[in-house]
């Protein structure tokens, strides 16, 4: 029996020794043996070890070079017991971490093999907490095909064979609370693949924070205890009739948008004492930031995230986020949030082939490859992997008050086909291109979103003819709030870059959208992927001379602001940026110092206001019954009048000029008599245009025209929008 005992000891040690022990639980700490209590130490960097009994220190014996202490004793110490380690340069008192208990519930683990644990976020990662009456850290990972797995950091030296976890079963899950370890720290974990034994370190796919680029590690983070003061936003949000109500997005990069003079970022607190109070001044409803989870690349723009958990440590702490949030709500501003659970980048040290196989992607790349961009596909198939993009949806939500997020490339997740060509990809159980696994989760995020979150709102950016993806699941949609209309984006810009002479032969680039327009619940998006990669900014799309582009730009922000949809524009946009989006520098904040891009910033500060102001325009964005065309045939003259309608029956008339000629004596038909007022016109000196218009007020006749009961004779003005109400 004593030799058995002693082939086990010796088992068990040794595998300490080679890190290679998935069991440490069952050889260290404390231990009831036939001739006693024993405590086992494994401290391979400390000089001697002592333990607290009744208030003596009483020291362990070396019984291995390698660090191997251990004590013996008639009585045990109480749980958890202290203990003291010594080294050449300094002397620590703590507990040992391998007498507390799991802190991870069987139900956890059950909810996480089935893909549902969606504050997972909880669970995994590093929770500070107090276990057993003693403060400390949670380390919790997902990692099944390892054989060991422990935490490095600099608090051990980054040595594997320091801490190592224990195995919390087949679900592979593995755990340890290590005593006294306050927040700030840094920590990776150090895995052994089973099949291979090759060694690898791993930064937390679950971690709250990480330190910055280009260095890796995540960051142990305190329970946050902010106090959020936007319980009124919350739940005036919780009510809204979002379908009903204005939507205006301003696309921001928070890199970009401004700079201080030496180069640096502003941080989440200086954006909210900058940008909150110029979108609100602006004239916008609602923030839509580029991606925000970590990321090691800047030039990715955030859409190579390996943080999906934690914000990015560039423009500061998780809680300076929140005060950024809160600020936006305090003004009314609402926040979405891009996020990325198409793909993930192949950096050796984040989630690909996390634990020594292909863990959250796809082990053939026939699935797994994402051959456009040179990163891995989730294995939206797995529980697991499945439950770790919910929980960090779930996350932003819960810990940081978004109020929506937008999911960037859904097009690359709904079909197998994706970018590939013939050959090189695998079909669905059916034989068909979708993704039916990718088409489950998205179904599961939204309903999941919608349920815990009121209010929320989730937006794709859906490029093909998918049916359904802003209808509810139980219709057997993909249950999206909205979705981006990009054929209305690319049709657009392909007409703006036309010359006028040239624009009667695309006039259906304008009118075809009508088509589809209530097809989906749209998003009308001039957005950071238009301005970059050679596509010019805006302005610089728009054919002619300067002052024709100028106008053309103005008469773009007119017509997105009265079609049908809800708006988005990225920065930069509203000043009539003159080069293309640069991730490294600030927007050309200059320009304003010239009186034509001034004038543009105050023609789209003005639409802004009056998209607010005017429920025509905003409430039956998702309906026919919105929208009504006067003329859409007038392709010789390239102009198109249109009306939209708001509940109570109220309307705007709206007339757009793609030419420079002015047109006048133009005869309209409109609803009926009385007196039409021009509330605005793109034209306007005001905007740097050349002030041609309509004056005050414009009397209908009793003349049908156009199918209507009673006409207009208006001036319109080159290149320009008017806008017209009925007194």
């Amino acid at each position: 029996m004593k030799h058995d005992n002693s082939i086990k000891v010796n088992r068990a040690a040794e595998a300490l020794f080679q890190a290679r022990c998935h069991d440490p639980f069952a050889y260290l700490g404390l231990h009831q043996e036939p001739t006693g209590w024993v405590i086992r130490i494994f401290a391979p960097h400390q000089k001697s070890v002592s333990v607290q009994m009744g208030g003596q220190w009483q020291a362990l014996q070396r019984i291995a070079p390698q660090g191997l202490f251990e004590w013996h004793g008639a009585q045990a110490p109480a749980q958890p017991y202290r203990v003291k380690l010594e080294s050449e340069n300094f002397e620590r008192e703590t507990y040992d971490p391998y007498c507390f208990a799991n802190p991870i519930s069987e139900h956890d683990l059950y909810l996480f093999g089935e893909g549902r644990l969606y504050q997972a976020y909880r669970m995994l990662g590093a929770q500070s907490m107090t276990l057993q009456g003693v403060s400390g850290v949670n380390f919790a990972v997902w990692a099944p095909n390892a054989e060991r797995v422990s935490v490095v950091g600099d608090f051990n030296q980054w040595d594997g064979r320091a801490y190592p976890m224990r195995s919390l079963g087949a679900g592979g899950v593995w755990q340890l609370f290590i005593p006294d370890h306050a927040p700030g720290c840094l920590y990776k974990f150090e895995i052994r693949n089973r099949h291979s034994g090759h060694v690898f370190v791993k930064t937390d796919p679950y971690a709250q924070a990480y330190e910055q680029r280009p260095s890796t590690a995540a960051r142990v983070v305190a329970a946050s205890d902010y106090a959020w003061r936007d319980s009124a936003w919350l739940e005036k949000r919780a009510q809204a009739d979002w379908l009903h109500t204005p939507c205006n997005i301003y696309e921001v990069h928070v890199g970009s948008w401004r700079r201080h003079p030496d180069g640096r970022f502003y941080t989440y607190r200086e954006l909210a004492e900058h940008l909150v109070p110029y979108v609100k001044e602006m004239g916008y409803t609602h923030i839509e930031l580029l991606p925000l989870s970590e990321h090691p690349l800047d030039e990715s723009w955030g859409y190579q995230a390996t943080g999906y958990f934690a914000p990015t440590s560039r423009f500061g702490t998780p809680d300076d986020l929140r005060a950024f949030i809160d600020a936006c709500h305090q003004a009314d501003l609402g926040v979405f949030l891009d996020w990325v659970p198409a793909h993930f980048p192949r950096d050796d040290w984040a989630l690909a082939n996390f634990d020594g196989t292909a863990l959250y992607e796809h082990e053939d790349p026939r699935l797994g490859t994402h051959k456009e961009w040179g990163t891995l596909i989730f294995n939206y198939g797995r529980c697991e992997v499945k439950n770790f993009l919910l929980a960090s949806a779930h996350c932003w939500f819960d810990q940081f008050h978004f109020d929506g997020i937008r999911v960037d490339a859904v097009a690359s997740m709904l079909y197998l086909d994706y970018a590939r060509k013939a050959g090189e990809w695998l079909p669905n159980r059916f034989g068909g291109r979708e993704n039916l696994e990718a088409v489950d989760f998205l179904r599961e995020l939204n309903v999941m979103v919608h349920e815990q979150f009121p209010g929320a709102l989730t937006m794709a950016e859906e490029s093909t003819s998918w049916p359904m993806v802003s209808r509810p699941t139980y219709l057997g949609g993909l249950g999206f709030s909205m979705k981006w209309n990009m054929g209305w984006m690319n049709d657009t810009l392909s007409y703006f870059k036309q010359d006028p002479v040239h624009r009667r032969y695309h006039h259906q680039q304008l009118t075809f959208g009508q088509l589809y327009a209530y097809t989906e619940n749209f998003v009308l998006p001039l957005s950071h992927d238009e301005v970059v990669h050679g596509k010019r900014s805006l302005l610089d799309k728009m054919p002619g001379d300067a002052w024709q582009k100028f106008a053309n730009l103005r008469l773009l922000n007119t017509y997105q602001m009265t079609a049908p949809g809800k708006k988005l524009n990225f920065m930069g946009n509203e000043i009539a940026q003159g080069l293309e989006w640069g991730v490294g520098r600030e927007l050309d904040w200059s320009l304003l110092t010239l009186d034509v891009h001034r004038g543009v910033q105050t023609c789209v500060r003005d639409l802004n206001h009056l998209y607010r102001t005017l429920p025509a325009l905003y409430e039956l964005d998702f309906s026919g019954e919105g929208f009504r065309w006067i003329d859409c045939h007038d392709t010789e003259q390239s102009t198109l009048s249109y009306i939209r309608q708001a509940h109570d029956g109220s309307f705007i008339v709206v007339v757009l000029n793609f030419t420079p000629v002015p047109r006048t004596h133009y005869r309209l038909g409109v609803p009926g008599l009385g007196r039409y007022r021009e509330i605005f016109n793109s034209d306007s000196a005001f905007y740097g245009g050349g002030n041609l218009g309509n004056g005050t007020e414009i009397t209908a006749e009793a003349e049908s025209w156009m199918g209507f009961p009673a006409s207009i004779n208006l001036t319109l003005p080159p290149l320009a929008g008017v806008i017209l109400v009925l007194s």
